[in-house]
């Protein structure tokens, strides 16, 4: 859609212009622009010289991006990090570790500000280069809570935090899969570091392909379930990447033209979801009530809610299998 505006009418503010109403009321844009402004933030506009150019390669690349920080990340060549948010300890080392070397080769570090490997990513770039921190709701927001010092950080010091969510929104399930895809398409490569099956790290993975980026994984232990995607991209034709070199030597200058899968080889792993799952009501409900971002013991949570371990541990499992909490180290879980 976005490119079929650009193309009728010539230009981003043409095609604002043509849509009227129907686009955003004139008093709730300046609102928009004030607040930006306020965080010393500014919009970037899809066809304008300071959007990124690996972006707008995208056929979805969004019409317009909120961005603070310093532009000058994008003069980089980009690598995506991404994984699990309740990853192991040697991944976290591992991801914090491959990103301050690839820093250090004057790469910039893309990522989508999670836990897990998504932070360890952005902390390890901060050492002696910088890093793109794209989230899925609006600059003001930072999700989750305990990465919002990081956020800042990201911002101040040389690096840059894009949204295509205007300000106020709030992260939900539905945008994380957009986000995903600003995270594939800034960068040449994407490096996948544990991703259980079906996990949205995945589709990260499957946009990065069907956009010609290319792909590595990091290998991991085959009794943990958090390294069975990761290792069947692998199986799928991924390379394999153990150190800084891996990637570099096989990271190209630009994208390819076509996907780097053939479409049967990506078949299978996670697709955009279409629309929101139905809200949990009953038991569901009341135990999402009791549960915030800040992780809580699984111990404490049933004491709360009054359930019996198996009933909590069961509705729990549905709830991660719906993408509505994730069980972190220490038995603890949290919302996504």
């Amino acid at each position: 859609m976005h490119r079929r505006l650009l193309s009728r009418h010539g230009s981003p503010e043409a095609a604002l212009e043509a849509l009227g109403s129907r686009a955003w009321p004139r008093d709730a844009a300046l609102r928009e622009l004030a607040g930006l402004e306020a965080l010393g933030s500014r919009l970037l506009f899809l066809g304008a010289p300071d959007y990124p150019p690996l972006l707008a390669l995208l056929e979805d690349a969004p019409l317009v991006l909120a961005a603070r920080g310093d532009l000058a990340a994008f003069n980089r060549r980009s690598v995506a990090v991404v994984g699990a948010r309740n990853a192991s300890g040697m991944g976290r080392r591992f991801a914090e570790d491959l990103a301050d070397g690839l820093a250090v080769r004057d790469v910039c570090i893309v990522s989508g500000l999670a836990r897990g490997i998504d932070a360890a990513a952005h902390l390890g770039a901060l050492r002696s280069g910088t890093t793109i921190a794209a989230v899925a709701g609006g600059l003001d927001r930072p999700y989750p809570r305990e990465n919002a010092e990081l956020q800042e950080r990201i911002a101040a010091e040389g690096g840059l935090v894009l949204s295509e969510a205007p300000l106020g929104t709030a992260p939900l399930p539905r945008h994380f899969p957009r986000r995903n895809r600003i995270v594939a398409g800034l960068s040449l490569g994407v490096v996948v570091i544990e991703a259980a099956l079906q996990s949205g790290t995945l589709i990260t993975a499957r946009l990065a392909a069907e956009a010609g980026r290319e792909l590595f994984a990091v290998p991991g232990h085959p009794l943990d379930p958090r390294s069975r995607g990761s290792n069947d991209l692998i199986r799928r034709g991924a390379r394999l990447a153990e150190t800084v070199e891996d990637i570099l030597l096989h990271l190209p200058e630009a994208p390819a033209e076509t996907s780097l899968f053939r479409a049967s080889q990506l078949a299978d792993l996670p697709e955009e979801p279409a629309q929101d799952a139905p809200a949990p009501s009953g038991e569901a409900a009341q135990v999402l009530d009791m549960m915030g971002s800040t992780p809580i013991p699984v111990d404490e949570l049933g004491r709360r809610c009054q359930l019996s371990a198996p009933r909590l541990s069961a509705l729990l499992l549905e709830l991660e299998m719906a993408g509505r909490v994730e069980t972190l180290p220490g038995n603890r879980v949290a919302l996504v």
